[in-house]
């Protein structure tokens, strides 16, 4: 009687256990890919269970799918999205990606990508050969799709993966690079920022973004408001977030950029009221500190972007 029952027992057992194993499986691809629970199981189908196969199977079918789906959104409106700011010792990227609505510019797969195309970029410069000054690379949208990453792919590969994820049209718009010799530093700024701070290696995103390159004299300087020493950076980067928030249009020059009659319409970086503390210009800012701005760029997401800045090649003094 007890060997009946056990007979009973076993098979069911096999069953719950074998049941048991594909759905961890399933569960694992699942958090792994981020796709669909019918795609994910019918890919461990194809492929026995076998879950390198079966997420190699789903990248293939997202890659033709998004491709097909690429296709029909294109031409449709990308005026949203983000830009992406990386800086990384002596190279520094600054990079806008468009999508069609806000919505999609908060996906966690919108803005992974953000901070892939950053990362091709400083990858991309760091096999430039650099000049003897600051060199500065501009980036339209077909030379960004061109970038190859280290699987292999190009960024228009992975744009038309995401576009297949995400489910609207998004398009790589352009970007500025920085390569500088060991007397140029850089650094970079986003707006929003972060509420927290982020690692060095990750890409800021926000929906207006600044590059700065400068030099120094000092390792510590004294902030334009009088408060605690800085490290040039910091202080580099406090010139950044004016950037951002005073849209400057040239750096300028003393002596030979006059400041103009009413402040609210000056442009000139050097003479504009400083952001931090408008007791002060830049221009006095960077004086009393000796901080020299060599170049800067400010991106502002969907803003009507310059020609002539981009896939541009230039030496700059």
């Amino acid at each position: 009687m007890l060997f009946k029952h056990l007979s009973r027992l076993l098979p069911m057992t096999g069953i719950r256990l074998y049941s048991t194993a594909e759905k961890s499986a399933l569960a694992t691809l699942r958090k792994k890919t981020g796709y669909t629970f019918a795609n994910c199981k019918k890919a461990l189908e194809l492929h026995n269970n076998d879950l390198a196969k079966a997420e190699q199977w789903l990248k293939e079918q997202a890659q033709a799918m998004g491709w097909s789906k690429a296709t029909k959104l294109e031409g449709r409106n990308t005026a949203q999205g983000l830009i992406g700011v990386l800086v990384q010792r002596n190279v520094g990227a600054m990079v806008e990606v468009n999508c069609e609505t806000d919505f999609v510019a908060r996906n966690a797969s919108f803005q992974r990508f953000v901070q892939v195309a950053s990362a091709a970029c400083v990858r991309h410069l760091q096999n430039v050969e650099a000049d003897a000054n600051l060199t500065k690379v501009g980036l339209n949208s077909e030379a960004l799709r061109q970038i190859v990453l280290e699987d292999g792919k190009s960024l228009g590969d992975h744009l038309a993966l995401m576009i297949g994820t995400v489910g609207e049209n998004a398009s790589l718009n352009r970007a500025i690079c920085y390569k500088a010799p060991q007397s140029i530093q850089l650094t970079g700024y986003v707006h929003p920022a972060p509420n927290e701070e982020i690692p060095q290696d990750v890409p800021l995103l926000g929906k207006y973004g600044s590059l700065v390159a400068f030099k120094s004299e000092h390792s510590t300087v004294q902030d334009g408001d009088g408060g605690d020493e800085l490290s040039p950076a910091q202080v580099a980067r406090k010139v950044c977030q004016h950037i951002v928030g005073m849209k400057p249009d040239r750096i300028g020059e003393p002596g030979k950029d006059e400041p103009v009659a009413d402040k609210d319409d000056e442009t000139c970086l050097i003479h504009q009221e400083y952001l931090v503390d408008p007791s002060f210009t830049v221009g006095e800012v960077l004086e009393a500190n000796r901080l020299q701005i060599v170049d800067f760029q400010r991106f502002a997401c969907g803003e009507k972007s310059n020609p002539e800045e981009q896939n541009v090649r230039a030496a700059t003094n």
